[in-house]
């Protein structure tokens, strides 16, 4: 393996602990953004993003751990949306977007505070792009608890769900009420969007959440095959990312790694990519 990472990889605290938390989110992410494609709310998850990055300043503006600010933010900004829309999605987008006003603000409040905080140095960067390299193990179990409830909770509502996904006719007729699903839907969202705000921060964590699922819904032929692709595509762009990221360390002789967001998203697009090349090529065959 010498040819693909640095010497010092395995043996390096912070890196296992990165790989691990990278996992765990990527798989996370995956799982969630099949349901985001298929439900065409990208521009939800887009716009929780943008709540998660509020959350995250105001808690590195009163000192507490990152992740629980994007978490209650994510939670407070999703219910938020759901709450003041409608089931017409036209009406749902309107809220989606004040929402998104209103965090863009917020997040603008506290960033100018935390800049002027010498205290809080380097809490923009991390906040905004993401530093999976300076997280604290003790932020892990956390995560994979917050992990393991947010995919319990979509397999409970998993084929409800799907159907008012597909066809909210047929699922209003079998007793199935949408604004409760939507509600928990888009608190699971918010869920994986605080993860993954973890991992590559805030403003790019939609590319983690939407790039692999739809990637592997290209290539797949149903949804389970689609979550299965979407997983590996994910694991393998933020674990890759993190090689990337470490060996960048020693490419230069000033020593200056590229971020592990930078190299995620990079993968990803790959990834995109060649779905997308793979798919017109197999459409054109056929």
């Amino acid at each position: 393996m010498h040819w693909l990472v640095e010497p010092g990889f395995w043996s390096n605290p912070v890196v296992r602990t990165a790989l691990v938390l990278g996992a765990v989110v990527a798989v996370v992410s995956a799982v969630v953004g099949v349901v985001v494609v298929v439900r065409g709310q990208s521009f939800a998850g887009h716009a929780l993003t943008d709540v998660a990055m509020a959350g995250g300043a105001g808690a590195s503006l009163v000192g507490a751990s990152p992740l629980v600010g994007f978490l209650l933010a994510g939670i407070v900004g999703g219910g938020s949306i759901e709450a003041a829309g409608a089931e017409r999605v036209r009406d749902r987008d309107v809220a989606t977007g004040v929402v998104l006003g209103a965090a863009a603000g917020l997040t603008a409040l506290f960033l100018y505070f935390v800049s002027s905080s010498t205290s809080a140095t380097g809490s923009t960067q991390s906040v905004l792009f993401g530093s999976v390299f300076t997280v604290s193990p003790s932020v892990v179990p956390l995560s994979v608890v917050v992990a393991v409830v947010t995919l319990v909770t979509l397999l409970g509502v998993r084929r409800p769900l799907l159907l008012s996904s597909l066809s909210p006719e047929l699922a209003a007729a079998r007793g199935v009420r949408p604004r409760v699903m939507g509600l928990t839907f888009v608190l699971v969202l918010a869920a994986s969007v605080a993860l993954s705000a973890l991992v590559i921060g805030a403003i790019l964590s939609t590319a983690l959440l939407v790039g692999p699922a739809s990637a592997a819904l290209r290539v797949a032929r149903g949804l389970v095959g689609a979550t299965l692709g979407a997983i590996v595509a994910g694991v393998a762009a933020v674990e890759l990312g993190i090689v990337l990221s470490y060996d960048s360390f020693y490419w230069n002789a000033a020593h200056r790694s590229v971020p592990v967001s930078a190299c995620v998203v990079a993968v990803v697009l790959v990834e995109v990519a060649g779905s997308t090349a793979w798919s017109r090529w197999r459409r054109g065959r056929g």
